[in-house]
């Protein structure tokens, strides 16, 4: 099922760039993206809103960009509370602008395409390499599927072009060993916190695609949230029944918190 989406009086992106009198609109910095980070605002709420701030900060003073200041919470004031958003916070060329994106239409469900090579170069880092792995899921799309899996060159399973991957064995809850080159997510950082309250065992792995047949796997972000594997191309794995995602999902649902004022 997908899930439309329109922004407030369904106006389109707007980009405001932060400087010496804070956001101002009219302008965009020139230059590569260095650092990024997107979230969902549905009707002024979101999820995890401080944990992808933190990450974003990290991938600023990575890049070596200037230290946050206000930005954070001059961005959180010009987000609209009403309608359907993806925000995306970036640094480019040295400056820190906000993106103010309707949010795209959302599945419930996602097909896997295990055809294409790994692109990134920056893996840790969300920025640097969204052009290509935008790329290289519309390959996905182009092939039958929704989103591309990224395999190690040893053949080890590490995330989607746009998107972490868990999965089940039996009641252990499998995450992608962090020590593999793979973005720090979010919204899987929240399932491993969740499973921890459940007293739910939580199990590093380095798995290949093989070891997922038959398996409930789940693509996590903060656009679509939890989102089961209903179909697999390029790769010989069957897939697995989800009867864990739903009470996960709603939960999920659940952890939206009201924006700060």
């Amino acid at each position: 099922m997908t899930t439309g989406s329109a922004g407030a009086g369904g106006s389109g992106e707007r980009v405001l760039l932060y400087g010496a009198d804070g956001l101002v609109e009219g302008e965009e910095a020139a230059g590569a993206l260095a650092a990024a980070d997107s979230w969902l605002v549905e009707e002024g709420r979101v999820r995890e809103l401080p944990a992808h701030w933190r990450r974003f900060a990290a991938a600023v003073a990575e890049a070596g960009g200037p230290e946050p200041g206000g930005f954070p919470e001059a961005v959180v004031a010009a987000l609209p509370r009403t309608g359907c958003w993806f925000p995306r916070v970036e640094l480019v060329g040295g400056r820190l602008q906000v993106r103010v994106r309707p949010a795209p239409a959302r599945t419930d469900a996602v097909r896997l395409w295990a055809g294409g090579e790994d692109p990134r170069r920056a893996p840790r880092r969300k920025g640097p390499d969204l052009a290509a792995l935008g790329a290289l899921r519309a390959a996905a799309v182009a092939a039958g599927a929704d989103d591309a899996l990224l395999v190690s060159d040893d053949g080890v399973v590490l995330e989607t072009a746009t998107a972490s991957l868990v999965w089940w064995e039996g009641d252990v809850l499998c995450v992608v060993d962090p020590g593999l080159p793979v973005l720090a997510g979010v919204t899987a950082a929240w399932v491993v916190r969740r499973a921890g309250e459940l007293g739910v065992a939580v199990r590093r792995r380095r798995a290949r695609p093989a070891e997922l047949d038959g398996r409930e796997v789940w693509v996590v972000n903060a656009l679509h949230g939890l989102r089961p594997v209903t179909g697999w191309v390029g790769a010989d794995v069957a897939v697995g029944p989800a009867p864990r995602v739903q009470e996960w999902r709603a939960a999920w649902a659940d952890a939206a918190v009201p924006l700060p004022r």
